[in-house]
């Protein structure tokens, strides 16, 4: 390939058509099957490396329990929604860019990973310790997770190759700044809180449509390290977060979380002032507050870790009746993208092992058959739907009762601007309005050794990022970086 290339290309020489907006139904709709840019980008991704995850490979979990508390049936009919309903879970806590020997440690952004065992099928939750992502549209993922790996002739992290990606996409500056404070350093997984992250659907037994977006805030109460102390502590113990959720719960101290909810209106999605369904934003709580659901409690350790937490496979597209996606791009890219990672990952049957499947007592009729490492089968029953034979399969007409309504013409953009929409106002307020003076001292110190080996016009980009979050704030950082301090 000759750097004369204009653009890129697909991976049979093909011109690319954008590496930057993946084709939807209108700017706001949801992305098309066949955007083959973007399946080709996603499929090669999934299969980059073999066979740890990529991205969230270091990590571990636990079992536990949900139980609901709180009567939010006005909002879902989902099952394991209801007040007094207990389900089963496994929580799987992760790193994002190490490999599975880095330390736990690390500055990173961490995986919240959840699978509920409910009545009606299995129901994921995949989100993370922030409730925002460093991007908007999932044809830049497999770009993001590259840049903060390693390099192609060093094999070794590059600050420089980090910062030249988040400084041109200023998308990734509410992420940035939470990883840059002290939710990039918790002290253990249980004291962390998650987040869904995205935004999901709802649906009542009367067919009402209602946004959602999940939190689950630790009962422990959160803590932090220090950049001293988790550097300390990498070099101690690379597998500290894990050892400690493994020994708290052996010893009988089984740490919990509350669920609440914040849910908007369907109708108010619309022309609500952020783009609601854009994952670099929050709902501020003045708007949507908390509605409380109930608890979770994480109380078993796995068995057999390779077994139990390795061959666990997560996806946001495991939905059950009263749930369900949303126009969100990144949400619609993860439902295909994560349950293809797993047929590559650990094989086409993934959903059949012990840890994927549903409780018992919940029925599977599937039509996918046979492939590598089939374990249960459907017999002698007609592989093949519809069939005359008397094996039932579906035929559900009309509108999807958690859909919604998307119109216009293909193309390849950006949402749409709701009126308040910036990239730099929800960091900016981040640090201006929920950080005290101490952490806006440790963020200088922390984005100024960040910055320490960025250089040219890329260290030039990073010091106005952060003056567009914060002018004070910036001003402090670049003062720091250029020794004026």
């Amino acid at each position: 390939m000759t750097s004369s290339t204009p653009g890129s290309t697909t991976g049979t020489g093909a011109r690319a058509a954008s590496d930057r907006n993946s084709l939807t139904v209108g700017a706001d709709g949801p992305i098309v099957l066949h955007d083959v840019h973007f399946l080709e980008q996603m499929a090669h991704f999934n299969r980059e490396r073999v066979p740890e995850r990529s991205p969230h490979a270091k990590g571990s979990g636990a079992f536990g329990v949900l139980t609901v508390t709180e009567d939010v049936s006005q909002f879902t009919k989902a099952a394991l929604f209801q007040k007094g309903t207990t389900t089963d879970l496994l929580v799987r806590f992760s790193t994002v860019a190490g490999e599975q020997g880095s330390p736990d440690t690390w500055r990173d952004v961490r995986g919240y990973a959840m699978k509920f065992y409910t009545s009606e099928g299995n129901y994921d939750i995949v989100g993370n310790n922030t409730p925002v992502f460093f991007l908007r549209d999932p044809i830049k993922f497999p770009h993001f997770i590259r840049s903060q790996k390693r390099l192609p002739d060093s094999g070794l992290r590059s600050a420089q190759m980090q910062w030249d990606f988040w400084t041109l996409n200023p998308e990734s500056a509410h992420q940035v700044t939470y990883v840059m404070g002290r939710r990039g350093l918790p002290r253990t997984w249980r004291h962390m809180n998650g987040y869904g992250s995205h935004t999901y659907m709802w649906v009542n037994a009367a067919g009402e449509k209602f946004w959602v977006k999940y939190h689950f805030h630790t009962h422990q109460g959160l803590e932090f390290f220090t950049n001293e102390e988790a550097a300390a502590v990498a070099g101690e113990d690379a597998d500290y977060h894990r050892r400690d959720l493994f020994d708290a719960i052996a010893r009988g101290e089984h740490p919990s979380w509350r669920l609440s909810v914040q849910v908007m209106p369907y109708a108010e999605a619309a022309d609500y002032r952020f783009n609601p369904f854009d994952l670099t934003k929050v709902w501020p709580h003045a708007d949507y507050p908390l509605i409380p659901v109930g608890t979770y409690m994480l109380n078993r350790n796995p068995e057999n870790f390779f077994a139990q937490i390795e061959q666990a496979a997560f996806s946001p597209g495991n939905t059950v009746p009263g749930t369900g996606l949303s126009p969100d791009k990144m949400l619609l890219g993860r439902a295909f993208a994560y349950a293809d990672a797993q047929r590559n990952r650990i094989g086409t049957n993934f959903h059949q092992l012990p840890v994927n499947q549903p409780r018992d007592g919940v029925p599977v009729n599937t039509y996918m058959f046979d492939g590598q490492m089939a374990y249960h089968h459907s017999g002698a029953a007609a592989v093949y739907a519809p069939n005359s034979t008397g094996r039932p399969w579906s035929d559900e007409t009309g509108p999807a009762d958690n859909g919604w309504e998307a119109d216009g013409e293909l193309l390849r953009s950006a949402y749409s601007l709701h009126s308040e929409d910036d990239d730099f106002v929800q960091p900016g307020t981040l640090v201006r309005e929920v950080w005290d003076d101490a952490q806006r001292a440790a963020a200088v110190a922390q984005v100024s050794g960040a910055l320490r080996d960025v250089t040219g016009e890329v260290l030039d980009r990073a010091l106005l990022y952060w003056r567009n979050i914060d002018a004070d704030l910036g001003a402090r950082i670049e003062k720091t970086v250029t020794g004026e301090a």
